[in-house]
């Protein structure tokens, strides 16, 4: 059994809640409910309150009677309407101000129904042999590194002559 509670078009940014469900994302509900008690956030009361409607809901619509078998299963925002508005400002130019809303949506499961998938671990990889190491290649100076360590002026290329043997 799974059972949803959102909260539509509520005053905080979708990047803001996010911070916060991600921090009961897969906990107990009672844990979860700790959590956002002591989170330092605005976005922490509106996700609490939406977290205690999904209890509510599986109580209600589901007679759930055991909550500590409730895990929080989903929790996501996604972003609402954006109100856009205008402040003045120096010599006459506006400001415009965006007030976004999102949408709070937080799932939860009873475990024992099976309801709750556990990841499965990613398949292990076939043992290969480590790939073959190419030897770095070798660092080549311009002429004018090469003259600056020696001291020298830089030169071009055409002005330069090759050495004589003697």
């Amino acid at each position: 059994m799974r059972t949803t509670a959102r909260a539509r078009f509520v005053r905080v940014s979708a990047r803001k809640a996010r911070l916060v469900l991600d921090q009961i994302r897969g906990k107990a509900v009672a844990e979860a409910l700790a959590t956002l008690e002591y989170t330092p956030r605005a976005a922490a009361r509106l996700v609490e309150k939406v977290l205690r409607s999904a209890v509510a809901n599986a109580e209600h619509n589901h007679q759930v009677r055991n909550l500590d078998d409730l895990r929080v299963v989903q929790a996501y925002a996604d972003g609402g309407p954006v109100l856009k508005r205008v402040q003045p400002r120096a010599m006459g130019r506006a400001f415009s101000i965006k007030h976004r809303t999102s949408h709070v949506t937080i799932g939860v499961s009873d475990e024992t129904n099976g309801a709750v998938a556990v990841p499965a671990p990613p398949p292990a990889r076939p043992s290969a042999p480590p790939p073959a190491e190419r030897p770095a290649p070798a660092r080549r100076t311009t002429a004018r590194r090469a003259s600056s360590r020696s001291g020298d002026k830089p030169t071009s290329r055409s002005s330069r002559k090759p050495k004589e043997k003697k």
